[in-house]
Order: structure tokens, then C-alpha cells, then sequence
């Protein structure tokens, strides 16, 4: 695979319990392309919430090494670590994580006034990616006069309007009746045959199905990748 965009070698997590140390993941090896379409499933406790945050740079591994778009980015500060997640990185979380008192435009815009860019730009911005996901005319709205789809829609909109690379969804649907969640997913695939890398970690077939490739991480390993279904 040329340039990918992700690429794990090697990865540990060890965590200090006391006399006892855990070991989350255990020798990760994990490459990903640019526009591939990769779920990541595993039960609870297999380390698949621990390569999550380490993907999203949201952790660092205990050792091994972790390329983000060509750059090492194991050992970096917490601030460089979060340079790189509002340039890169796009997240998508179960329970949505907007903001209850500002409305749906000012949520989406907000990745944007952390980047720094001016104020019409950033309204420019939001409102031509809440159109894109089927929200043009629900920016003034809050959250809560949304329902849960369109509310994960506000959420996929905020994780995209920075244009991230990478687009890293965890449990998407998991507040979602099975339409609303089959609606979003739909979603996810248009996003990613436009040209969006997209990886969803998730423990639901349903889920994974859409996806291109799944790999399965079982005690902290990751086994090997397979296709997807059809």
C-alpha cells in the first residue's frame, strides 16, 4: 500500500494497576489507506476502545510506533497530539456530544474557531457542510428539538467541517432505533465513496457490514483484516 495514511507497528498499552500491569494492546500492527472504509470490532475489553483513542491521537502506546499521515507521532506533546486531531482527525461519538445550549450552526462551527479562522468563513463553512448531510435548514435549532439522526448528523457535520483525513466514528448508531441507525450509516457510505477515510469501531455486525474491511481485535491483538461482505 502507497502513503498510507495510518500505519501501527508494533503498538503497546500497558496500564499501571498497582502491582499488576495491564496490557490493553499487545504488539498492533495496522495499516490503512487513504479513502479506505475500515470497521473495528471486538467485545468488551479487547482493547478496541484503547486503539480508538491511540488511532484518534487521543492516547499515546507505551511503545511501538505510530505513523499519522507520515509523521511519528508516538511520543509527541499533549499539545502537538491535539494539533493533530483538530488537522486530521474527525470524531463521531455514540452519545453525539453537542453543546445543549448553542444552536446546531454554532456546534458545527466550533472545530473552526479552535483552527482560527474568522468568523464568515467559519459560518461559510458550516452551513455548506449542515447542507451536505441534509441539515441546511436546521442550523438555528438546538439539539434537543432534533431527533437522535438528525442530532448524529449535526455530529458527523462538526466532525467534518475541518475536512479532516480521517473520519473515526465509535458505536455511531448505538443511540439510534435500527432506521435511524441504517440511515446514518448510509451516510457514512456516500461520505466515504466520495473520497472520506472512514473507521468504525463498533461490537455490531450491522455496523461493520457497511464497511469494505474489518478487522478484529481479540486480548489486545488485532487478527487478520478481512473483506467485508458485499
Amino acid at each position: 500500500m502507497s502513503d498510507p495514511l495510518l500505519n501501527l507497528s508494533g503498538v503497546w498499552k500497558t496500564y499501571d494497576a498497582g502491582d499488576l500491569a495491564v496490557h490493553a494492546l499487545r504488539g498492533v500492527d495496522l495499516v490503512v489507506g487513504r479513502g479506505e472504509y475500515l470497521a473495528i470490532m471486538g467485545p468488551s475489553g479487547s482493547g478496541k476502545s484503547t486503539l480508538m483513542h491511540i488511532l484518534g491521537c487521543l492516547d499515546t502506546p507505551t511503545k511501538g510506533s505510530y505513523l499519522l499521515a507520515g509523521e511519528q507521532v508516538a511520543n509527541l506533546s499533549r499539545g502537538r497530539l491535539a494539533e493533530l486531531r483538530n488537522k486530521f482527525i474527525g470524531f463521531v461519538f455514540q452519545s453525539f456530544n453537542l453543546l445543549p445550549r448553542a444552536s446546531v450552526l454554532r456546534n458545527v462551527e466550533l472545530p473552526l474557531l479552535y483552527g482560527g479562522l474568522g468568523r464568515d468563513e467559519r459560518l461559510v463553512r458550516a452551513r455548506e457542510i449542515l447542507t451536505r448531510v441534509g441539515l441546511g435548514d436546521r442550523g438555528h435549532s438546538r439539539p434537543n428539538q432534533l431527533s437522535g439522526g438528525q442530532r448524529q448528523r449535526a455530529a458527523i457535520a462538526r466532525a467534518l467541517v475541518t475536512e479532516p483525513a480521517l473520519l473515526l466514528a465509535d458505536e455511531p448508531t448505538g443511540n439510534l432505533d435500527q432506521t435511524t441507525g441504517a440511515e446514518v450509516m448510509q451516510l457514512f457510505d456516500e461520505l466515504n465513496r466520495a473520497g472520506q477515510t472512514v473507521i468504525l469501531v463498533t461490537h455490531d455486525p450491522a455496523v461493520a457490514a457497511h464497511a469494505r474491511r474489518i478487522v478484529r481485535i481479540v486480548d489486545g491483538l488485532v487478527e487478520q483484516g478481512e473483506e467485508a461482505a458485499a
